[in-house]
């Protein structure tokens, strides 16, 4: 049985395997997918506080961060919530078609690379609230 600091352990050296594919991702002009793996990145942030602040060691089974992030009472702020209102539809944009399309066109580059500073900014955060 692992202890609650392994279970904190793994999602965020998860998360920072996830960031390093991001950035293969973005290399090799994949920026949907980029930003999907993006999400992956704060969502395994926000289970690991999940976890931190909750007796169970392991988080539900979302990929909501705002909902995860709320039920550790943790708030970013406004301007950050609100981004992350909006990232949240990067869960979904590569499963499933009626995504897909409308999101391959808005993933040019310049939008990722937009995107892609506030997913640091977040990270940031999220990483100073952990071990």
């Amino acid at each position: 049985m692992m202890t609650k600091e392994q279970y904190i352990d793994h999602w965020m050296n998860t998360s920072e395997e996830d960031w390093v594919t991001v950035g293969g991702l973005f290399a090799i002009d994949r920026y949907l997918h980029c930003l999907f793996w993006a999400h992956l990145v704060l969502e395994k942030l926000a289970k690991a506080l999940w976890i931190k602040h909750n007796m169970d060691d392991i988080p539900p089974k979302t990929h909501n961060i705002i909902w995860l992030l709320k039920e550790a009472n943790i708030d970013l702020g406004d301007e950050k919530m609100k981004f992350l209102e909006k990232f949240n539809n990067f869960q979904s944009s590569t499963r499933y078609p009626d995504y897909t399309d409308k999101t391959y066109k808005l993933c040019t580059k310049e939008f990722a690379l937009q995107e892609l500073e506030k997913v640091k900014e977040v990270r940031t955060c999220l990483l100073k609230m952990l071990p």
